[in-house]
């Protein structure tokens, strides 16, 4: 009798586990933008009035000539996800790349 107590409890609780949010590891862009910009590059570099990145296609450019300057030497797929991250939340420009369906 207790066992089946027990799995009537277990299958009421799953509609609740259910609605608990999964946490979402941090993307490849996210992580290399917090190990290697965000000491120079604060999120207030992003708002000023002249930043240089004005549609998508400038901020992958942007992103590309800046890890060069420091030396990352990243692939363009990581560019492409510092580019993306940095869209998701800070530009919000359209991306009109197509991503990689893995």
């Amino acid at each position: 009798m207790p066992f089946l107590l027990l799995a009537v409890l277990q299958l009421a609780a799953l509609p609740l586990l259910a609605q608990v949010p999964a946490i979402v590891p941090p993307g490849r862009g996210e992580l290399l933008y917090t190990t290697h910009c965000i000491a120079c590059h604060t999120t207030q570099v992003h708002w000023r009035d002249k930043r240089v990145a004005t549609d998508f296609a400038n901020l992958v450019a942007q992103v590309g000539r800046w890890q060069k300057n420091t030396g990352l030497d990243w692939s363009s797929e990581e560019v492409l996800d510092v580019a993306r991250y940095l869209n998701g939340t800070i530009y919000r420009f359209p991306d009109r790349t197509q991503r990689q369906q893995g």
